[in-house]
């Protein structure tokens, strides 16, 4: 898990990932992309179901990819990406 010094920094480069539309967005989604090693950080809010955390934490470290979780609800977090629903779980493509 990220500090929360750097997750300042995060929500930063997360604004322009979602910009550029390099941003995939839900669990199952995330679940796929993170098990065909395409993402490279996975983003959790702060109140997704523990079975979910538990179950992207598994997989985020067979897969070595970098595992945040924000300091935001999931209702923060679907305004923040500006989407009219709640986001848990939303992972950044790789290059």
């Amino acid at each position: 898990m990220a500090k929360r010094k750097d997750i300042g920094e995060e929500l930063k480069s997360l604004r322009n990932e979602i910009q550029e539309g390099r941003v995939v967005i839900g669990t199952e989604r995330v679940m796929k992309e993170i098990k065909a090693k395409k993402l490279k950080k996975v983003f959790v809010a702060t109140n997704c179901p523990q079975r979910t955390k538990d179950d992207i934490q598994y997989y985020v470290e067979l897969a070595g990819i970098q595992l945040i979780e924000l300091a935001m609800s999931n209702e923060e977090l679907g305004v923040f990406c500006k989407k009219n629903f709640f986001v848990s779980v939303l992972g950044i493509r790789g290059a």
